[in-house]
């Protein structure tokens, strides 16, 4: 098959989240199946030109949106290590900025024409290329317009009859992040006010880009199998459980991979001493580590519990501010790591000056820390109040830190509890508990407290965790099975 993955984020290129990551490993997968895979995103000023070796292709490709021409280039690179091509629409004004959505908590507010440029521009690629891909897999919100464009734009219509045959798999990583614009951006982006009806784009007097790529692509999936059932609910659905429903035929769950080449304690560069399911001692010196560098008691029979998260009430951080004296006293180590709204920055200073030498509080963003504190954590605590797939619990379970987490999203998809039946069974890796509210994660991070002082049980835990098989390569087969199920549609 040919594929093209069209993503406004691609690591190792341009990053804010776990959207890069996925578009970063799942096309490598794709093409180690043995198909022509390509990719396409905006050329930001972050992309570094000099260290990924981009070459102009295309000089000039002008994408017309409504009333207005824009100038864009392309140039292209390839995923390190491999002959997977990324191509990148260039537009200076556009795309050179400081962040790649916002400044300063501040969405651009030309966000409508700039990732309306960018997708016309993917389109055009196509056929300057001659290169008609059977699958164009669109992701959030930034690329909505693919699909919009490739069956109501009369420019793109008549352009080639080619495009109409494309089919469209445009996967939502966050229901939450929509593309909501003014009735006045569907005259900037040049769309005929035919399609701003509830039946189409129109959501509450306002244009829905989502609402629109999951009325006209041919599939939708999401993130893990439980989201994609939540989001046709009221209480997940943002408003758009309806439309979901109505397409439930053509809903689809696939659960992130991630990259062991990356995350894997037994090589991890990042850490100070390797460990694997059979050398655990090696973790409990990786505790030590961190506990001197982070300035906290050098004690290995206290559990240490992890969090490496966005600050943000969606990640269930007020469960935590009501519950962190309770479970301080139960005699813990707390490390945090992230950032995002104030009130938490401040609420954790505050607990780490109260409980110094407990807690540790890291505001920033930090690679290297992150696997440290994956490593030397007993458990990694995420009780989000909904989570579409989540990563840190999958990473968490390779490096033999237990997760206790919500059922909620891809966290009940991945996480076993260690209930009687499960423990008996072999097959539980982590803690999980139901109700959304701070006495129910307290009892199941007890539960996990609890746990930590049986030698024997805790190990057989850690084992069982760091045996699961979340890579790449399982979640491109089901991508694999998908396309192919589209294709025979």
């Amino acid at each position: 098959m040919r594929i093209l993955l069209v993503s406004s984020e691609v690591d190792p290129f341009a990053k804010t989240g776990g959207l890069a990551d996925v578009a970063g490993s799942l096309p490598l997968e794709l093409a180690r199946l043995g198909h022509d895979v390509r990719v396409a995103m905006p050329k930001y000023g972050v992309v570094d030109e000099e260290r990924f070796a981009l070459v102009p292709i295309l000089d000039e490709i002008i994408v017309r949106l409504g009333d207005t021409s824009y100038l864009t280039q392309i140039k292209r690179s390839y995923f390190p290590k491999s002959q997977v091509p990324v191509y990148f629409v260039q537009n200076h004004s556009l795309y050179d900025r400081a962040g790649l959505y916002q400044e300063n908590g501040v969405d651009y507010r030309d966000n409508d024409v700039r990732f309306g440029v960018f997708c016309k521009a993917v389109i055009w690629l196509l056929k300057a290329l001659d290169w008609i891909p059977d699958i164009i897999h669109c992701n959030d919100w930034q690329t909505a317009l693919i699909p919009i464009f490739l069956r109501n734009d009369a420019e793109v219509v008549s352009a080639d009859p080619a495009l109409a045959k494309i089919k469209v798999l445009y996967t939502i990583h966050n229901l939450a992040y929509q593309g909501l614009f003014e009735l006045d951006s569907m005259k900037r982006l040049g769309l005929p006010l035919s399609l701003f009806t509830p039946d189409k784009l129109e959501f509450y007097g306002k244009m829905n880009l989502m609402k629109g790529a999951i009325v006209f692509a041919d599939a939708i999936s999401t993130v893990s199998r439980r989201y994609a059932e939540e989001i046709q609910t009221p209480e997940f659905g943002c408003g758009l459980d309806g439309l979901l429903r109505h397409r439930r035929e053509q809903l689809y769950g696939i659960m992130n991979g991630i990259d062991y080449s990356t995350w894997d304690p037994q090589k991890d560069p990042y850490l100070p001493v390797h460990y694997g399911p059979n050398s655990l001692g090696g973790k409990t010196r990786c505790k030590k580590a961190l506990q001197a560098e982070l300035g906290l008691e050098e004690q290995t029979k206290r559990p240490l519990i992890g969090m490496i998260t966005r600050l943000d009430p969606q990640k269930g951080l007020d469960l935590v501010e009501e519950s962190l004296e309770e479970i301080m006293g139960w005699g813990v180590q707390f490390v945090l790591l992230g950032t995002g709204q104030p009130r938490y920055h401040e609420f954790f200073e505050q607990a780490a000056k109260r409980w110094a030498g407990q807690i540790s509080v890291n505001l920033r963003l930090d690679i290297p820390l992150s696997h440290r504190i994956e490593a030397a954590a007993d458990i990694f605590l995420m009780p989000s109040r909904y989570e579409p797939c989540g990563l840190n619990q999958l990473y968490s379970m390779r490096y033999g830190t237990i997760p206790v987490v919500r059922r909620t999203g891809g966290l009940a998809d991945s996480v076993t509890d260690a209930n009687d039946e499960n423990l008996a069974a072999g097959t539980a890796t982590g803690f999980v508990f139901d109700d959304y509210t701070a006495p129910a994660m307290r009892e199941a991070l007890k539960r996990a407290v609890s746990a930590f002082q049986n030698k024997p049980l805790w190990r057989q835990l850690q084992r069982t965790a760091m045996a699961q098989d979340f890579s790449w390569q399982a979640s491109a087969k089901k991508y694999e099975e998908l396309f192919l199920k589209m294709l025979g549609s």
